[in-house]
């Protein structure tokens, strides 16, 4: 399954990308969840994000890896992935592109997902996933003003 969610905010994207640290990623977390931060080596190629998520009565690990990162004469992105282990019981595969893109309106965040659920679950996550993309759009906003 695919989902591309789309973020303009009026701060310069040098700016920006310097915001996508471990403080950022806590601010983006969806309510009812609970985040612990384990490991936040930044947003390079190598780095590793590892945090553990309490929902409901559950604790779940996930463990991603930045396996691309980079800079064009007017974008920033980096790619962080996840397979079978490294992920909650409800997903198999996670690959999540993000681009800050300069544009004459401001900064473009692009959160361009796509994932894998097992048993055919994928449909049933999408609405979830999305909304839980939908939601940072504001954050994003109000941070990057």
């Amino acid at each position: 399954m695919h989902f591309i969610v789309e973020t303009l905010v009026k701060q310069d994207y040098h700016k920006v990308f310097k915001g996508f640290d471990q403080d950022l990623f806590l601010k983006l977390s969806p309510p009812g969840i609970k985040v612990e931060l384990l490991q936040f080596d930044g947003c390079k190629k190598g780095d590793i994000v590892e945090l553990q998520l309490s929902i409901l009565l559950f604790k779940q690990r996930w463990k991603s890896t930045i396996t691309e990162s980079g800079k064009t004469t007017n974008e920033y992105f980096f790619v962080d992935e996840a397979r079978g282990k490294d992920l909650p019981f409800f997903l198999k595969e996670w690959k999540h592109y993000h681009r800050i893109i300069n544009t004459p309106e401001g900064t473009k965040i692009i959160d361009d997902i796509t994932y894998k659920g097992p048993l055919g679950i994928s449909r049933l996550l999408y609405p979830i996933l999305k909304s839980q993309f939908n939601y940072r759009k504001p954050i994003y906003q109000k941070l990057f003003a």
